[in-house]
């Protein structure tokens, strides 16, 4: 089943939930509608019911877990592909885009109301255990029943992981409340309580999920693959963020992270997507249309016009800010060694050297002006020079002069305003072979096998020089990163694959690295040579900075966002709105805040 037809009638959910509660409605049991206690029967209620969750989970910012594009014209400032804004990996000026400028900055402050993926969606929470509650009651075997059970678990423990990951303790609540409940003035519940209670869900449910649907990959529901990825995923956050900030036990996280990632690396049906054209076949993934049957991913949201649509495509292009010269300078060269290494590194005074000689995904994310043509970059007959930088006039401009074209399509760009059915990617295959290798390496149980197995294999699909040592030199940007030099290079292999995907800010978190978020965001060269070429009227606005006697720009210089602080006491996690707060007096602020 697609899910966008994953959609159920709001005024049966409505009454269902209401009459739930109602005692005297029960005991009337009427003929001419549906209630509590008769719907709860069938397979088919089950699943009925259960899609209203997968409805509710497509509400990005109150359920930021099955990550896609928001709907309609509004995907233009919320959505996977902006989550990087948070960190130092993309640099945006679009006013849209304050809230992702504001955390970036360390400028935001505790909010009213419920920040946006923030400190909401607890009508979600509610749901799930209400189908909890009454799966049971139907009249099927305990195998079917505990399908739909693992699925409400699976996305309980999720959406539970991702509050802890942001709040730290959060009230656990895994029963039906009324308005009566004691529980809806309790206080929060410590971390560890509730990450033991998400791992016995996402346990639940790689063991009782089905490894197919037999949905054949539409995108339909969640299955038992994808419940590995999401808890290897789960686990590595919480193993190094205890490793790192303290806590109890994170061998134990570790280890269950290498487990499932192996699990689904060994057994699993999934593989990376591949092709005999290097050049383009790690960007090829990232723009087709259609991702039924594609190896590598494990679930995606579909688009279709006239059911859902989005407008991500037609902003893209404008919006989004550029990469960073922090994020283009970690690709590595050719030979494997980071620039600040390699004799192959031919530096930036051109702006197309920046591309000799480095790892094939440079090219593959970042546009190099003679690959204009082949991404139809705006129109195939465009007479722009590119890069093209904020304040010029024509075409498409950054804030940085890197322009993203990892996901770009320039026919649904140029012909789908706000009727866009550009797919999103929620989970692939690559993620499980980077969790995979960075678990055993906090373990300090990693082979050289183990990379060949995941780090080399992403490499090869690009042709890209492999990691054949457990002992890399040592990169002197990360020198005092206090990790070894092989932890380096897995971390930025993650980077670099998973850049534009939504992981660089919650993996500086959790790494404890968040004072790399106080560097300031700097795009390309800015000198008299790449003014006259790129700019030679003189219209870019974007601000510059010397930087050891070559001018870059400096995205934002004269901003409030121009000097980023990170507080080690408060940044880490985020606060709670005031209204809560008010709601109830034992809910405490979050530390710091």
């Amino acid at each position: 089943m697609k899910n966008y037809k994953l959609k159920i009638n709001f005024l049966f959910v409505a009454t269902l939930l209401l009459f739930s509660c109602n005692d005297e409605f029960l005991e009337r049991l009427p003929l001419d509608r549906i209630s509590n206690e008769t719907f709860w029967s069938s397979e088919n209620d089950l699943k009925v019911y259960n899609n209203h969750l997968y409805n509710m989970a497509r509400n990005d910012i109150n359920v930021p877990i099955m990550m896609g594009h928001h709907e309609g014209f509004d995907s233009n400032w919320c959505g996977i592909w902006y989550l990087d804004e948070f960190s130092d990996n993309i640099a945006p000026r679009e006013t849209r885009h304050l809230n992702y400028q504001q955390l970036r900055a360390g400028k935001h402050i505790v909010p009213t109301s419920a920040q946006w993926y923030g400190w909401r969606g607890w009508d979600f929470v509610r749901a799930i255990n209400i189908g909890l509650t009454n799966y049971g009651n139907a009249k099927i075997t305990d195998a079917i029943k505990n399908k739909y059970i693992a699925e409400a678990r699976f996305f309980r423990g999720w959406f539970y992981a991702d509050k802890v990951s942001k709040f730290g303790d959060v009230q656990w609540i895994d029963k039906e409340l009324t308005t009566e409940s004691e529980e809806l003035f309790g206080e929060r519940t410590p971390r560890e309580e509730v990450m033991t209670k998400v791992l016995e869900d996402l346990n639940f449910a790689c063991t009782n999920l089905p490894a197919n649907w037999g949905d054949g990959g539409a995108p339909g529901r969640m299955n038992r693959w994808a419940a590995l990825l999401v808890k290897s995923r789960v686990c590595l956050f919480e193993g190094t963020w205890r490793k790192y900030h303290g806590g109890t036990n994170p061998t134990m996280w570790l280890t269950e992270a290498a487990a499932a990632a192996k699990e689904l690396m060994d057994n699993g049906p999934y593989k990376l997507y591949t092709s005999t054209d290097l050049a383009h076949a790690y960007n090829a993934i990232h723009r087709m249309t259609n991702l039924a049957g594609n190896p590598e991913v494990l679930y995606w949201r579909k688009y279709e016009t006239g059911v859902m649509v989005n407008h991500v495509m037609s902003y893209h292009t404008g919006y989004n800010g550029g990469a960073t010269k922090n994020m283009v300078e970690d690709y590595l060269c050719s030979d494997g060694l980071p620039i600040s290494l390699s004799p192959l590194y031919k530096g930036d005074a051109v702006y197309e050297d920046i591309f000799e000689n480095r790892d094939p995904r440079l090219r593959q994310t970042i546009m190099h002006p003679a690959d204009q043509r082949y991404y139809e970059y705006r129109t195939p007959t465009e007479p722009y020079t590119y890069p093209r930088v904020q304040g010029t006039v024509g075409g498409t401009t950054t804030s940085t002069g890197y322009h993203i074209i990892k996901v770009f399509d320039q026919a649904t760009s140029n012909a789908t305003y706000n009727v866009s059915t550009t797919p999103a990617i929620t989970l692939r295959f690559a993620e499980a072979l980077l969790n995979y290798a960075e678990a055993k390496a906090e373990l300090g149980t990693i082979t050289q096998a183990d990379i060949d197995a995941t780090i080399n294999k992403l490499r090869d699909r690009v042709g890209m020089a492999r990691l054949t040592t457990l002992t890399p030199p040592m990169d002197p940007r990360y020198a005092n990163d206090g990790v070894s030099s092989l932890i380096v290079e897995i971390r930025r292999e993650r980077r670099i694959e998973l850049f534009m995907e939504g992981f660089r800010y919650d993996d500086l978190r959790r790494w404890k690295q968040g004072k790399k978020l106080e560097a300031p965001s700097y795009g390309m060269r800015w000198d008299a040579a790449n003014k006259a070429r790129f700019d030679a009227a003189g219209k870019v606005t974007i601000k510059t900075t010397d930087l050891n006697g070559i001018t870059y720009l400096d995205v934002y210089k004269g901003t409030d966002w121009a000097v980023p602080v990170f507080d080690e006491n408060k940044h880490y996690l985020w606060p709670i709105p005031l209204n809560s707060i008010s709601q109830n007096t034992n809910l405490k602020q979050t530390k710091g805040w």
